[in-house]
């Protein structure tokens, strides 16, 4: 699976939020073949984008979408696990989009 994670600038921590969602996943027997990592507002033109906002669609810009439905293909990933939360619309968007179940790590953790 391809684990996917969507931060603020804000968050300097945002390494450790992703190795900690990879164990936990990996606790469950899920193997992580690739961690991809959108942060908002690290560029001069991020942070003056971020008044504007993010794809509600897709929580993830157009471009980013693209490089995670790339990694999918490569690592012939089955599931693409987002550590924010997802609307139910997010879902089935990015569902059809990526060609593979895509749900947040919450979803995942609330099942056990």
């Amino acid at each position: 699976m391809v684990l996917v994670g969507y931060f603020s600038a804000k968050q300097k921590n945002f390494g450790g939020l992703m190795a900690s969602a990879a164990q936990e996943l990996a606790a469950r027997g899920a193997r992580v073949a690739m961690q991809i990592v959108q942060r908002r507002g690290v560029s001069d033109g991020g942070v003056q984008k971020m008044s504007l906002p993010y794809s509600s669609r897709t929580l993830l810009s157009y471009g980013k979408v693209r490089e995670v439905a790339q990694a999918c293909g490569q690592a012939n990933a089955d599931a693409v696990i987002f550590v924010a939360s997802l609307t139910e619309r997010q879902q089935r968007v990015l569902t059809a989009t990526l060609g593979r179940p895509a749900v947040s790590l919450s979803d995942i953790l609330a099942a056990d």
